[in-house]
């Protein structure tokens, strides 16, 4: 019973810190699309319509995919 409740208490913080750690993320993606380069870049952040312009215009797609600041 005793580790039950070790256990329970275990998950718990665990589900608790990471909820942090994606608040934490989900902060900083905010910030970084807010920052003058992306803001005022004329970068798409939405890669459908990003192929389907480049479609239009005959032109390629430039993506670049990270996870430094994805909740």
């Amino acid at each position: 019973m005793r580790s039950a409740l070790l256990l329970i208490g275990i998950t718990c913080a665990a589900a608790t810190a990471q909820d942090d750690a994606q608040t934490q993320l989900r902060a900083k993606y905010e910030a970084k699309l807010k920052s003058p380069f992306i803001e005022f870049g004329g970068w798409g952040l939405d890669y459908d319509v990003a192929r389907a312009t480049a479609k239009e215009t005959g032109k390629f797609v430039f993506a670049y995919f990270s996870r430094s600041y994805a909740p």
